[in-house]
């Protein structure tokens, strides 16, 4: 049996397709990046392979295992790309998905559009069944009535059936005769029910949930076979991984049945490595900022920690309103996603000012310095033109950038326009994307009771070196953090997450009335399950992690309370009110000691022991200096001198430990360009990490 000692992390961008590989033998780690291709991501995943073969001849054959991270489903529902889906639901909850929970998001605005249910009215069709809140039979299910809504759904052409049905996360019952029925009538349909998708409280949650796991469902599965076929046409015979939106990382044949789970999979990982390194260097706070081609994506991490939300929203009709989207119940690592990429497209506003994004130019026709045809003057165009990117070595020299075109195209389409200089428009387009981020890290910091004032910002993607020095500025964060391989974050970060699974049960009972022994019977069937899902190896151990979502009795919302390890029978309820109680506490300021509480949901998150990633150390050469690490001096625009001045243009790779120098500096490295100003002062690390303070000049 051949030796596998080679792990590929692979990140499907809305831009760019990015590449890890690592060796576990010797630490060595090797990085790639080639466009995307939207119409089949797989074949950008085969380029990458093979020119990462070229530096690795026949690693193929040598891969344990690759990671792999997606932005399919997500575009798959904002363009609406999907299955044509159908739901099967209780008799009187037909409308449930237009209804939702009635608020609107923008009060005052009558025209305020709510995004269109993913399955339309004429393929929603109910039962006449019904289950109490306590989990008993009020109306048995009809089965001939059920048959006859099946085959109805089947003559109608759907490809994919949700069912979701009142109450059915307390008795699933009636939900298991459905899905008999739809394989006995229409085996090859694809299903979602919601007893497996998501047994949990909140019925238009669920049914969201569901309907949305059904619509990509088919998507999904057929990506990833086709996906596991490419791999295995050109020699992998290892395991094949894909990340989940909560941080974890499942089997493909998990994902695929799922796919709901792996919404926010690419975006993720980055926070994930930016966790690890928090960890590993001991930062309190920590920003996590990723910005590439398309969007930039943060997290505050705190102690170590990057939250993980219980819902999120997909496919906004207004990008960035809460409560315009589509609400989806699973564990999402809680990110802040806003549409500002290196492709973000540049215009004059109907009001005659100057807007930046959130339109992006994609990998394909891409920003006009990429020479595919894109005519939209983007962010890269502007970084460009002030001289922070080397036309010459994007990419490594791979891709020559056109510096003349990008520099009509802002002429025609920016400056004149706007009656303004060359320079106010370029150093305006970079300027202003900065100034739209830093107002959303802003609220996310404070939302989440930190002080950007004290954070260190860690910068990935392929445009976040660029920008994360305007972006400190504008916060008022005291330094920077920027890893090797930050154009590849992450890729990289597929290699610090677990092997994990999370999963939920409802079950609505007070403290008072609760019976532990049922409690911990419902926990080990979690458990159970949980086992089966990762496919546990005889020797290895599992860990699980417990906790319960609790109320006041009468409450609308739920808080999240880590329960404690061992066997539920053994502890007290004064122990459990004591932990709800401290958590509520430190939430809200006060709790309520006279009042009743009860249990919602009960949550078992199980992981695998995690191949942690060892971060390799950098050596530094006998007799090397500084000056070899210098590629000579760059113009490039200053914002305090408010004109181009010369910026010192180091090589990242010939950077040793402990070299130290000042801005304003430029350095390179194939997938990144990291730029800082006159008041930075810059130190590199034994493991080549980048650490800049930004003290006032």
């Amino acid at each position: 049996m051949d030796e596998k000692y080679f792990r590929l992390g692979c990140d499907i961008g809305g831009t760019f397709t990015d590449f890890v590989l690592i060796n576990d033998k010797t630490g060595e780690i090797k990085t790639g990046k080639c466009l995307t291709t939207p119409k089949d991501p797989s074949d950008a995943v085969e380029e990458g392979i093979r020119a990462l073969e070229k530096s690795t001849p026949n690693f193929v054959e040598k891969l344990d295992e690759i990671i792999h991270g997606t932005t399919l489903v997500i575009n798959s529902i904002i363009e609406r790309k999907g299955a044509k889906t159908g739901l099967i639901t209780t008799k009187g909850f037909r409308d449930v998905l237009e209804i939702g929970r009635e608020i609107r998001y923008a009060p005052y605005d009558i025209f305020a559009e709510f995004p269109k249910p993913l399955v339309p009215r004429r393929f929603r069709l109910e039962v006449d069944e019904r289950i109490r809140s306590d989990g008993t039979v009020i109306k048995p299910l009809d089965r001939e009535e059920a048959r006859s809504v099946v085959k109805k759904l089947i003559d109608m052409g759907v490809e994919s059936i949700a069912v979701c049905l009142i109450n059915s996360f307390e008795n699933p019952v009636h939900e298991k005769i459905i899905e008999e029925i739809i394989k006995e009538e229409a085996p090859w349909i694809s299903t979602s029910i919601s007893y497996k998708v998501l047994p949990q409280i909140k019925e238009y949650e669920r049914t969201s949930t569901t309907v949305t796991n059904a619509y990509v469902k088919p998507l999904t599965g057929r990506y990833l076979s086709k996906l596991s076929d490419r791999l295995s046409s050109i020699g992998f015979k290892g395991k094949l991984f894909i990340m989940l939106s909560s941080g974890g990382i499942t089997s493909v044949e998990t994902a695929a049945e799922f796919p709901v789970r792996i919404i926010e999979s690419g975006p993720t990982a980055a926070v994930i490595a930016g966790q690890y390194y928090g960890k590993h260097f001991n930062i309190s706070e920590m920003f996590c900022f990723d910005m590439g081609g398309t969007t930039a994506k943060s997290c505050l991490i705190q102690k170590g920690v990057a939250g993980v939300v219980p819902t999120f929203e997909v496919g906004r009709v207004q990008r960035f309103m809460k409560g315009s989207g589509l609400t989806i119940q699973v564990p999402v690592v809680d990110l802040m996603e806003i549409g500002a990429g290196g492709g973000s497209i540049a215009k004059v506003s109907k009001f005659g000012t100057l807007q930046v994004g959130p339109e992006s130019s994609g990998a394909d026709p891409g920003p006009i310095c990429y020479g595919r045809g894109g005519t939209e003057p983007c962010v890269t165009d502007a970084d460009l033109l002030l001289g922070y990117l080397d036309e010459n070595y994007f990419l490594g020299g791979e891709m020559k950038l056109d510096k003349e075109r990008a520099m009509r195209g802002v002429e025609e389409k920016i400056a004149k326009p706007l009656g303004v200089s060359f320079i106010q428009a370029i150093w305006g387009i970079h300027d202003l994307i900065n100034e739209t981020m830093a107002a959303a890290a802003k609220t996310h910091i404070a939302e989440k009771g930190g002080n950007p004032k004290i954070v260190t910002i860690a910068a990935f993607g392929g445009a976040g070196p660029v920008h994360t020095y305007g972006l400190a500025k504008k916060l008022e964060a005291p330094r920077i953090i920027v890893p090797p391989n930050a154009g590849v974050g992450s890729a990289m970060g597929f290699f610090t997450a677990p092997r994990a699974f999370d999963l939920v049960r409802s079950h609505k009972v007070s403290l008072n009335q609760v019976d532990f022994a049922e409690i911990e019977k419902l926990f080990k069937d979690m458990e159970n399950e949980a086992l089966k899902i990762l496919k546990k190896e005889s020797d290895i151990e599992i860990k699980f992690e417990r906790s319960l979502d609790m109320r006041f009795v009468g409450q609308g919302s739920e808080v999240n309370i880590p329960a404690p390890q061992g066997d539920f029978t053994t502890f007290s309820k004064d122990l459990i009110r004591k932990l709800f109680d401290d958590v509520y506490e430190k939430l809200y300021g006060r709790t309520y000691p006279d009042s009743e509480v009860e249990f919602i949901n009960f949550k078992v998150r199980a992981s695998l022991p995690e191949r942690l990633l060892k971060l390799p150390k950098i050596e530094k050469k006998k007799g090397q200096t500084l000056e070899d690490a210098i590629k000579g001096k760059r113009p490039a625009y200053s914002p305090v001198a408010k004109d181009f001045i010369p910026y010192t243009v180091y090589d990242r790779y010939k950077l040793f430990p402990d070299a130290r120098f000042r801005g304003p500096a430029i350095v390179e490295e194939r997938e990144s360009t990291l730029v800082v100003g006159e008041d930075a002062h810059v130190r590199v690390d034994e493991f080549g990490f980048i650490w800049i303070e930004i003290k006032e000049v």
